[in-house]
Order: structure tokens, then C-alpha cells, then sequence
């Protein structure tokens, strides 16, 4: 899919195909790999990223870690709008585009 945005990511990350979440990886203002970090400093370091973002921009985190799913969106509040996409081998992508 050579024309991703944000409406492409969706809730249930299945449905969000690899190809897809490739394009908007490579369209992100920021990107973070927190593979093998665990709470809080995924928390953290989104927090502190998307302070330095504009409206409509999005950060894109990287993480195994199931946790920082949920807990990631929660500490950037109404900050920013959060959707995750699952690969097939355990990666999560926290997609959060500042508000």
C-alpha cells in the first residue's frame, strides 16, 4: 500500500496489514525501539517525544513489551490519539499522532 495514513491503523491490529504499518513506520515524525524496555520508560520517553511534535504528527514506538500497549497511550492522555498494531512474532507498534 504505497498511499498509508493514519485512518489506515486500525483498533484491532490484525486487521492492520504489514505493508500498511511499513509505510506509516517510514511517515512518522519519530520513532522509538523500545524492545526489551519495560514500564515506565516506554512511558517516559513518549511523553517527552511527543512534546517536541505538531498537531497531526505521530510517534511510533517499538516494543515487545505487552505492558507498554496499554500503559503507553494511557500516560500520553489526550496528548495524542493511540493505536497499536501486532506483527506475527511478538513486535508491538504504539502508534500515537499528538492531538
Amino acid at each position: 500500500m504505497s498511499n498509508a495514513s493514519w485512518e489506515d491503523v486500525v483498533e484491532i491490529p490484525d486487521e492492520l496489514d504489514d505493508d500498511t504499518a511499513e509505510t506509516l513506520l517510514e511517515g512518522a515524525a519519530e520513532t522509538q525501539d523500545m524492545t526489551g524496555e519495560v514500564c515506565p520508560y516506554p512511558q517516559v520517553e513518549a511523553k517527552k517525544a511527543i512534546q517536541g511534535l505538531d498537531p497531526g504528527e505521530w510517534l511510533v514506538q517499538e516494543t515487545d513489551h505487552v505492558p507498554s500497549t496499554e500503559n503507553v497511550p494511557k500516560a500520553v492522555g489526550d496528548a495524542a490519539d493511540a493505536k497499536v498494531w501486532k506483527s506475527g512474532d511478538g513486535l508491538y507498534r504504539i502508534f500515537l499522532k499528538k492531538e
